[in-house]
C-alpha cells in the first residue's frame, strides 16, 4: 500500500458496554471517513489497535521516511478535521505539519508519535 494510510480500529466500542447492541462507534467512525478520503489517502481497517481506553482511534502512516501518528478520543464530529490533516500529512515529504496547520484535534488528541523506519 503506497502513499497516505488512515487505518481505523473498527471494534472500538468507545465506552459502549460490552453488552450494548448496534453498530459500534470504531465502525461507523471507518465507513463515515471511507466516504470523504481526500485525493492520495487511503483508508484500511483493523480489528483492534488496543487503545481501547482512548475512545475511537486511528493511525495515520505514510511509509518509507514519514512519522507515523495515532490518535484517539475520536468521533464522528471530528471526521472534517482527520481528512483535513490526512490531506495535509499527504502533502508533507516526513508527515511533519508544522504544529500550527494542524487540525485542532491532531493537535490535542494525538497518543504517539512514531519516528520513521529507516
Amino acid at each position: 500500500m503506497a502513499g497516505t494510510v488512515i487505518t481505523v480500529c473498527t471494534t472500538c466500542r468507545a465506552g459502549m458496554p460490552t453488552d450494548a447492541e448496534g453498530p459500534r462507534p470504531g465502525a461507523q467512525l471507518f465507513e463515515a471517513l471511507q466516504e470523504q478520503l481526500p485525493d492520495g489517502v487511503t483508508i484500511r481497517p483493523v480489528e483492534c489497535l488496543s487503545a481501547c481506553s482512548n475512545g475511537c482511534s486511528v493511525v495515520l502512516s505514510g511509509g518509507a521516511g514519514k512519522w507515523t501518528y495515532v490518535y484517539g478520543n475520536l468521533t464522528l464530529d471530528h471526521v472534517p478535521q482527520i481528512t483535513a490533516g490526512a490531506a495535509a500529512y499527504d502533502a508533507t515529504a516526513d508527515g511533519l505539519v508544522p504544529w500550527r496547520e494542524r487540525p485542532e484535534v491532531f493537535r490535542k488528541q494525538s497518543l504517539a508519535r512514531i519516528p520513521p523506519q529507516e
